[in-house]
């Protein structure tokens, strides 16, 4: 590859990324040791817009669970699914369980909490599974749980 190609690969970095790797990643597209695939180098260079690499060695880091259940992505959704099942354990102590033939506000607040959570649930997954994915599936495990546990009353009691 020449110079000037690889200049302008690497100008599709971003500025901090350039910083660090500009230099030597020129010299290796340069070198030709580099794969002669410019669609790879641009979809990295896409890929570093969105998910940056952190400091330290090329690798994608670690995150440990902790970290990643304290993302507001990941504990929104089990805070809205318990905030849905106190809801319905407040409607049955308070009205009991039976089916009522109006469907009412309370009904109406789960429905909203449990739809709602739909698209963080899709937004988190997005965005994690790529970067942890095993911290990520316990994380929607944990989620999932939240949610069965939401929908289990209204199931078996018909409500």
């Amino acid at each position: 590859m020449n110079t000037k190609m690889a200049k302008l690969l690497t100008r599709l970095y971003p500025r901090a990324w350039r910083d660090r790797y500009g230099e030597e990643f020129e010299a290796f597209l340069v070198d030709g040791s580099a794969p002669n695939s410019a669609f790879n180098v641009i979809r990295s260079a896409i890929q570093e817009h969105v998910f940056p690499t952190q400091r330290g060695p090329m690798t994608q880091p670690a995150f440990p669970f902790s970290s990643v259940i304290r993302k507001p992505s990941a504990f929104i959704p089990v805070i809205m699914s318990l905030t849905a099942l106190t809801l319905v354990l407040i409607h049955i102590a308070h009205f009991g369980a039976g089916r009522e033939p109006d469907e009412g506000p309370t009904a109406h607040l789960w429905q909203l909490l449990m739809g709602l959570q739909l698209p963080v649930l899709a937004f988190f997954a997005i965005k994690w599974l790529p970067r942890a994915p095993r911290q990520t599936l316990y994380v929607m495990g944990l989620q999932a749980g939240a949610v069965l546990a939401s929908v289990a009353p209204v199931y078996f009691l018909n409500l």
